[in-house]
Formats: C-alpha cells, sequence, structure tokens
C-alpha cells in the first residue's frame, strides 16, 4: 500500500519508520537532527509551503525525510486506515 504524503509524492507505506509533528523542532536536538539530514542530502521538500510534519522513510538501506504541507495527524491517520483495510477490520 502507498502513503500520500501531498502534491504529487505517494511512498510505499512499508518505507515509513515514522511520522512527525513539525512543532517538534523546537527541540535542539530535532533541529539539528534535520540540519544535518539537509546539508547531507537527505532531506526532499515536497513543496515550497511551510511544512507541518516530516516523515522519516528509508529505502534501499538510505534514510530519506520528506517535508510535508499535510498533518503528521492526518498522515497517521491514512497510514491507519490502510492499516485497518488491510487487516478487513473496516468491514465491522
Amino acid at each position: 500500500m502507498f502513503l500520500h504524503l501531498g502534491e504529487n509524492v505517494v511512498i510505499p507505506l512499508k518505507e515509513v519508520i515514522a511520522i512527525f509533528d513539525i512543532t517538534s523542532t523546537s527541540s535542539i536536538d530535532t533541529k539539528n537532527f534535520l540540519k544535518i539530514a539537509e546539508e547531507e542530502g537527505f532531506v526532499r521538500r515536497i513543496t515550497n509551503d511551510e511544512p507541518k510534519s516530516f516523515i522519516l522513510t528509508e529505502r534501499d538501506k538510505k534514510s530519506i525525510i520528506y517535508l510535508s504541507p499535510i498533518s503528521s495527524l492526518t498522515l497517521a491517520k491514512r497510514s491507519f486506515f490502510i492499516d485497518e483495510f488491510l487487516k478487513g477490520d473496516l468491514n465491522e
């Protein structure tokens, strides 16, 4: 299954490690992590709009961090919906 991150970006759900609210970047450690990741070329900005979340993924043993205009809550709900759909729990 896939997860739509915004604009025309869709990624396989199996690549998602974590979904974070961008407001968590108020932490010095998180800011440093994102800064270093961007400097090293791991960050993919989906749109020029202000990001609301960032998604940590792994593809071919390489980390990719997506900055998304969609809230972390919405993305989490989408991934949960997909998970529940696959389990067949939505029919109950």
